[in-house]
């Protein structure tokens, strides 16, 4: 069977000739490139150029295409680029020109212009010609695995335009690419410099370089722009930001500096977005941070304007931008955490020296000793002295809570709550709290004077966050041992006194401190308000059992009782620090109370068999009817009888009953009281001291008068006492919750050291009981790990009680051990 020929564009009888052919095609390829093709038939010039490749003319024409392309780009275009370039211009990309900044604006643009309508005359006109040379492309391209005739006319445009030297005599190696890089890089130096350029006109020359690449593969990580532009311009913009950086330091404050970074790195993601690539803009930034913020933290921080001068004058813009810009190059922020835990310790440390000196002070002006470096004063009265410790006090703990509460502002408005700050912010505080040997102390003051008083007329809101404030000194507190001490006993006088603002918010603290730090905190002081309640109902349970004696009309007195739970009350701080104890104990009551006395241990005893009752008159109060008879004087008042209700100490109540057996106008001397009620020495030189000095309780007269009671004094019933109240108060000077002097602070923390010791054997047994056998180093570690949140266990008190449990026989040392090693005794 015979087939028939296939039809198509080229019929048996054509003939072509290759020279005619590219003859007429070449010169349509000048009529494109010179924008004459108007006239041109495209399906004319098509059916040629599939003639010359179905006759396997292809690689022919695709090297005649070649040619002519690479021939037109080297004398044409060149040409025409080549008269935009001027002297001037090549003194600009060399860095010796001397033109104005407008002068070299023009010059440049002049130059870019004619590179940007070069490459789109290119572009257009390979375009028109690839639609000529369809069929090569698609035949001859495809079979012989060449690059398309578009791909290697970009080539070309890039051998033959960019990389052709400007002066082709010249063996120099300046070519248009140094040039277009040279003046794009100048424009955006201007740019950051303040000039206007035209961004419109530089972003169309990097497309010249986004669209160009280093061989046909045409692989994205071989553009232009990646391998010759973009390392430049990071190069140059690395030195420009690196001298910025160190102007910015030399001439501004740390503000400015911060705000000219934020600027500079808005300013070049706008530059990556509108004028070059968004691929440098990760780059761009990163040497933005590098440069204007790695390499000068450290210096920024330590400006005169810096971080303290921030911190100190609640700069939170700046503080925040700071933050900010920081976190970009150090996730963790170890530069300004340093800073500012520098800057709390050294602010901390001015409150704790600041206290010392006021207590220092204090102490002189009770001793009459002077200072150094503060001028003379008045000598002050213990009671005085008292005051001005415990305002000292309350001061310290205000301004440690002004503190936090400005570093928390700063916290949340600048450093967007980080908890790694907030971590940092904890430490430092704890600090130098922990710095300061008396903060435990001062923390319990504190909240004593809000319980007492502080808290009156306080919505329910803030006195939440009173005792918030309260909690969070106490999270900080390492010792919270010591705290506890303090905090019994200042509760143990609120309770008995009936000085406490309100009972729930007194268990609301109890609550909160159980939260904070566990029950076993708490459970002394719950046992304390525990045992207040009972005693209430053992007074009201008292005075109905008298009733059904039929004993209360006879009785002019009545009786209120604490009976309180030894275990829990701090026994040893309620009592006097210097008297005997039996004999504080033995204090003689007129005969009536130990009636009363007598009567309710009866009653008592009934109810609990078993139990022993201790009376410590010291922490009692008494009320008392007082009568004083008529007494000449001016004041109309002494002219007649006058009754007052006086609220007293049951010392001084001891003491004024003395005087219901004492003949008008006669006296008793000190010594003489002291042996009637065997009240200790300096209790009852503090109740004489008010009964007799205070101005406006001198239910006493002194013999001789004066501030201070000596044992050598004589004291009289003041037949001519008067006030305008008819109910008094008299307060023991020198009482309440003051602040410890040196010798009482140093029996404090030794009582606290013997506690100590009992919770670390405890400690040791608990591990050792669990553990059987253990290293010396690493029972030590279990130890203060287990203490740590109560208190910091000393590593020498550590050794000592486990030298004392080896010689009561709790533990024995393992022999032939390679490291020190205990083993537990059952």
């Amino acid at each position: 069977m015979v087939l028939p020929r296939k039809q198509g564009l080229s019929t048996p009888g054509d003939s072509v000739d290759f020279e005619t052919t590219w003859a007429g095609l070449s010169a349509s390829l000048r009529e494109i490139h010179t924008r004459n093709a108007s006239k041109l038939s495209f399906e004319d010039l098509y059916r040629s150029a599939y003639q010359l490749v179905l006759k396997k003319k292809g690689a022919v024409l695709y090297e005649r295409v070649t040619e002519f392309e690479k021939s037109w780009l080297r004398d044409e275009i060149c040409t025409k680029i080549r008269s935009t370039i001027s002297s001037s211009l090549l003194g600009v990309a060399a860095g010796s020109s001397t033109m104005t900044a407008n002068e070299k604006r023009a010059s440049g643009e002049k130059f870019l212009k004619g590179l940007k309508q070069a490459w789109e005359d290119h572009i257009l006109s390979m375009n028109m010609t690839t639609d000529v040379l369809m069929y090569m492309d698609r035949v001859y391209c495809v079979d012989q695995r060449q690059p398309s005739i578009f791909t290697t006319a970009m080539g070309l445009f890039r051998e033959n335009v960019l990389r052709a030297r400007i002066n082709p005599e010249s063996q120099d190696d300046l070519t248009i690419a140094f040039l277009l890089h040279s003046i794009i890089l100048e424009h955006i130096q201007m740019e950051r410099e303040g000039d206007i350029v035209d961004k419109s006109l530089i972003r169309s020359c990097i497309y010249i370089l986004e669209g160009l690449y280093e061989t046909e593969r045409e692989d994205e990580n071989e553009k232009l722009y990646v391998t010759s532009f973009e390392p430049e311009f990071l190069e140059a913009s690395r030195a420009f930001y690196h001298s910025e950086g160190e102007r910015l330091l030399r001439d501004s404050d740390a503000g400015s500096f911060l705000r000219q970074a934020a600027r500079r790195l808005i300013e070049e993601q706008d530059r990556c977005n509108s004028t070059i690539s968004l691929l440098t803009a990760p780059k761009i930034k990163a040497v933005v941070e590098d440069e204007l913020i790695q390499q000068h933290m450290e210096e920024i921080v330590e400006m005169n304007s810096g971080l303290n001068y921030m911190l100190d004058n609640d700069r939170f813009e700046d503080l925040k931008l700071m933050y900010e810009l920081f976190a970009r190059v150090d996730s963790k922020k170890e530069v300004l955490k340093r800073g500012m835990q520098k800057r709390v310790n050294a602010r901390g440390e001015d409150v704790n020296k600041a206290t010392i000196r006021s207590l220092a002070i204090s102490t002189a002006q009770t001793n009459g000793d002077k200072v150094d470096g503060e001028p003379g004063a008045k000598a002050v009265g213990p009671a005085t002295a008292a005051n001005i410790q415990t305002a000292a006090a309350i001061k310290w703990v205000d301004e440690v809570l002004q503190l936090k509460d400005k570093y928390d502002a700063i916290w949340q408005n600048s450093f967007d709550s980080d908890q790694g700050l907030q971590t940092a912010l904890t430490r430092s505080f704890a600090d130098f709290i922990n710095a300061f040997p008396r903060s435990p102390e001062y923390i319990s003051l504190f909240i004593d004077e809000n319980l007492k008083r502080g808290l009156k007329g306080k919505t329910e809101n803030e006195v939440d966050a009173v005792l918030e404030k309260a909690i969070t000194l106490l999270r900080y507190v390492q010792d919270k041992d010591l705290f506890e001490r303090y905090y019994k006993k200042h509760l143990s006088r609120r309770l008995l006194m009936g000085r406490s603002v309100s009972g729930d918010v007194e268990r609301q603290m109890i609550s909160r401190m159980k939260m904070e730090v566990g029950n076993h905190f708490t459970q002394k002081l719950e046992g304390m308000f525990k045992d207040m309640t009972i005693s209430e109902d053992l007074t009201a349970g008292f005075k109905t059992h008298i009733a059904s004696l039929g004993q209360s009309k006879s009785q002019k007195s009545e009786l209120g009782v604490h009976v309180l739970t030894s275990t829990f009350w701090p026994m040893e701080s309620m009592g006097t620090s210097s008297g005997d104890d039996k004999q504080r104990k033995t204090c003689i009551f007129p005969p009536e109370i130990e009636k009363m006395k007598a009567s309710f241990e009866n009653f008592y005893l009934n109810k609990h068999t078993g139990r022993q009752l201790s009376w410590e008159p010291n922490m009692g109060t008494a009320d008392m009817r007082a009568t004083f008879p008529k007494a000449s004087g001016k004041d109309l008042a002494l002219g007649r009888e006058r009754r007052h209700e006086i609220n007293v100490s049951t010392y001084s109540m001891v003491i004024l009953l003395l005087f219901n057996d004492v003949a008008p106008g006669e006296a008793l001397t000190f010594e003489e009281i002291q042996a009637k009620t065997l009240i200790p020495e300096n209790e009852l030189m503090r109740n004489l001291q008010s009964l007799a000095v205070a101005p406006k309780t001198r239910i006493l007269k002194k013999d001789p008068m004066s501030r201070d009671v000596k044992t050598t004094d004589r004291f009289l019933f003041n037949e001519t006492f008067t006030s305008k109240f008819m109910k008094l108060k008299v307060g023991v000077v020198a009482t309440g919750n003051k602040v410890e002097g040196d010798h009482e602070r140093k029996e404090t923390e030794k009582k606290n050291d013997e506690m100590r010791g009992g919770i670390i054997e405890a400690a040791i047994v608990r591990i050792m009981k669990q553990r059987k056998e253990l290293a010396h180093q690493n029972l030590v570690t279990e130890v203060i790990t287990q203490l740590s949140a109560r208190f910091m266990p000393d590593v020498n008190m550590v050794k000592r009680r486990v030298e004392s449990l080896i010689e009561r026989e709790y533990l024995e040392r393992v022999e032939d051990a390679a490291r020190p090693a205990y083993r537990y005794l059952a």
